[in-house]
């Protein structure tokens, strides 16, 4: 795209805007490759992206590209948890998505170098770089890494788990303090297979990112030479004109999805990955997801589900190493092309297995289908969406009353007020995409139920999402939500809800004629926001079964 803003007689005005930039003749020559950097002040995972975009530009430099940077916003999720703030997460995805387009066709540039790294921030410029369709390569800030407290290894789970814990008088104040102190011990996206780290590799998986993407940790010097090679390897790309549609096709997403449930990945994949589908001209069916997953084994158990971090994923040979052991069943289409410039069966071919604790092998996995299941009955008619991975043997399949709450802080005070009691199912519906609006995150809840010592006894259910922090019996996406008169609307307290993991099902036990006569007397609440973005975004976002996008018209 760059020749229409450098060549010519035509471009004399933007080649005089460039001489402003400080541009020569001679970068002015070049292909012009857009770095877009997500570094910020207020992420944990991003304030070193400064370092891996200054490494992205020697690389593009070094192979012959004119870097120019431009900004991507990012949320912290961790900071935005619990109160109002993360009404303005997801809804960040498309604003990213958005603003790069604009900035990636205004300047015309020939190819692009994104560098992401936290929950929304990965899929937002994904979801780019599938619209502007142009040489691009991915590069991650990279992961934390873990912490210690008492000789233990931790993560941000631990943290919130830990004012539970403390709540229910299970630590004492000074153990706390230790937890808030050491918890979160470097940059980076926080340690364990939360959604930032799920997506980072999951770009690997999906051919976006070089090999060690989504695992080599933030702070090591290791990940600025992948930067390097990002830089070197976009100008390849454009060479051989290899695009994001080229790389994201039907296959590669199967592929993701497959890595998904090897790796047991963050239920939000379950919503970003078919947005980006959708930009890229793919049609992803959740209802895909099971069938996948009955075929595939769940090698990781990483934070939340375990006790293993990224760091260690890492050293035992990375995403790479998870797709060649799956692949010993045959089950990745190993000839897609990828941003390597060469196919997933070549790029996995010489990674081995390094340990077999972190990454079990297909013959002593974990358990034989993937991580995440997608639950359908008469309380989610089109989907839920449940991190089964991370489920404990005795909720698999659960029955208890429901009490309901119609919102999070309601559900909070509940659980620390110790209303909550082994059996329950709490509900927390109006927290869904357009009834949130924005589909908050549940980690206060989760957390506290499990920090409380309740997470092997009682379930959450919500129309909201959850953290790739949380744990437990923990069923988010109920579709249709609450505020479109969805079946959670309708749910009363102390009706018996039955859970059935490994059937699928999800129900509340009443008949259809009193779900009928309970929807006859329902009515529609009025929004809880009625200005800004978040108005916009309530009125043209669509259910969490089809990844929470914007409506096009």
């Amino acid at each position: 795209m760059g020749s229409s803003v450098f060549k010519g007689d035509q471009a004399a005005p933007q080649r005089s805007l460039f001489n402003a930039l400080g541009l020569t003749e001679e970068e002015m020559n070049r292909p012009l490759v857009g770095i877009v950097s997500s570094y910020n002040e207020i992420v944990p995972g991003h304030m070193n992206i400064d370092k891996i975009v200054a490494a992205v530009k020697t690389g593009v430099s070094m192979a012959g590209g004119t870097p120019i940077v431009f900004p991507a916003i990012a949320v912290c999720d961790g900071i935005a948890m619990g109160h109002i703030g993360m009404k303005y997460s997801l809804v960040t995805r498309d604003l990213i998505a958005d603003s790069t387009e604009a900035m990636a066709i205004a300047h015309q540039f020939d190819a692009l170098v994104m560098v992401p790294n936290c929950d929304k921030n990965v899929p937002g410029l994904l979801m780019a770089a599938a619209r502007v369709n142009i040489p691009t390569i991915f590069v991650s800030g990279g992961p934390m890494l873990a912490g210690r407290v008492n000789g233990q290894k931790t993560s941000l789970s631990s943290m919130f788990e830990a004012v539970g814990a403390y709540a229910a008088g299970k630590i004492s104040k000074e153990e706390f303090q230790e937890y808030e102190a050491k918890t979160c011990p470097t940059c980076g996206s926080c340690s364990g297979m939360y959604t930032a780290n799920s997506m980072n590799c999951l770009t690997e998986a999906l051919g976006m990112g070089l090999g060690g993407n989504g695992t080599i940790p933030g702070v090591y010097s290791e990940r600025l030479k992948l930067a390097k090679h990002a830089g070197m390897k976009v100008m390849e790309l454009l060479e051989k004109d290899i695009k994001p549609r080229d790389i994201m096709n039907e296959k590669a997403f199967q592929n993701a999805l497959t890595v998904d449930m090897a790796l047991g990945c963050s239920t939000n994949s379950m919503l970003h990955l078919p947005a980006i589908a959708r930009e890229a001209g793919v049609k992803l069916d959740l209802n895909m997801a099971n069938a996948i997953s009955a075929k595939t084994p769940n090698l990781c158990h990483l934070a939340p589900a375990g006790h293993t971090y990224i760091e260690e994923l890492n050293e035992a040979g990375g995403v790479y190493a998870v797709m060649n052991e799956l692949n010993k069943l045959n089950l990745l289409h190993t000839d897609c092309i990828t941003c390597t410039g060469k196919t997933v069966g070549e790029n996995i071919a010489p990674c081995v297995n390094k340990n077999p604790e972190i990454i079990r092998s297909v013959d002593h996995p974990y358990s034989k289908t993937g991580g995440i299941a997608v639950l359908k009955g008469n309380l989610a008619p089109d989907t839920a969406v449940v991190k089964q991975s991370a489920v404990v043997p005795e909720m698999m399949v659960h029955e208890g009353p429901a009490r309901v709450f119609d919102c999070e802080e309601d559900a909070i005070a509940a659980i620390k007020g110790g209303k909550i009691v082994e059996g329950d199912v709490v509900v927390i519906r109006y927290e869904g995409p357009k009834g949130g609006p924005g589909m908050r995150e549940m980690l206060n809840p989760t957390s506290a139920i499990a920090g409380m010592g309740l997470g092997s006894s009682v379930a959450l259910i919500t129309d909201g999402r959850f953290s790739g922090a949380s744990r437990g019996a923990s069923i988010g996406h109920v579709s249709p939500e609450a505020a479109v008169g969805g079946p959670i609307a309708l749910v009363e307290e102390g009706d018996l809800i039955k859970i059935n993991i490994p059937e699928h099902s999800l129900n509340v036990d009443i008949s259809d004629e009193e779900m009928e006569e309970r929807r006859k007397k329902w009515q529609p609440r009025e929004p809880k926001v009625k200005t800004g973005y978040l108005a916009r975004y309530a009125a043209m976002v669509s259910s969490a079964s089809e990844g929470a996008v914007l409506n096009r018209f």
